[in-house]
């Protein structure tokens, strides 16, 4: 038996456009998605999702849906741990750093001088699903796409999420259980 390796995600978030980090880290620009005020009511919130949270479950679980994966739940226990690593980041003015804790897959996502809504979150993530080749199982070359692989993983049950702001910055932290993105195995 072989060991599990995780691969590692990072994406960053600008007011002009968003960076993603390749594993090599080289930095790729991507186009930013924007939302009028209108579109950014807030969804009611899932069983134990609080309210900042809110639409947060719901936009992991329809992404999920479309590539025929069981939902995820909420995780109380899992929104703690990301809630307290998203005040840690805070204290280092948001920087764009993964815990390391043990046992848990984790997402994270800057954005600055703009709001995101826990949905726009999700949907930065999701366009990472463009470099990913389900015939391969792998990201296309030099692309990442890694924050996708972890949401749609199928073997993951439960997610729990935090954000801190640091002035007009926000740093946004999802951690996953069963943790997803092991090296040599298909997300779906």
């Amino acid at each position: 038996m072989h060991p599990r390796i995780m691969l590692s995600r990072c994406t960053v978030g600008a007011l002009v456009g968003l960076l993603a980090m390749t594993p090599s880290g080289v930095a790729t620009s991507k186009t930013p998605h924007h939302r009028s005020p209108a579109s950014r009511a807030a969804p009611p919130a899932a069983e134990g999702e609080p309210a900042g949270m809110a639409g947060m479950l719901a936009a992991h679980n329809r992404a999920r849906r479309v590539v025929g994966v069981p939902d995820l739940q909420w995780s109380g226990r899992l929104a703690q741990t990301a809630q307290g690593w998203a005040e840690h980041l805070r204290g280092e003015r948001c920087a764009m750093r993964h815990s390391g804790a043990g046992g848990i897959g984790e997402n994270l996502a800057w954005a600055g001088g703009q709001h995101l809504s826990p949905a726009d979150v999700v949907a930065m993530w999701l366009r990472e699903g463009r470099a990913f080749n389900p015939d391969n199982g792998a990201c296309d070359a030099g692309a990442v796409c890694g924050h996708y692989t972890q949401v749609v993983w199928r073997n993951t049950k439960l997610v729990g999420c935090g954000m801190s702001s640091c002035g007009n910055s926000e740093i946004w932290v999802c951690n996953y259980s069963p943790p997803g993105n092991y090296v040599g195995e298909r997300p779906y």
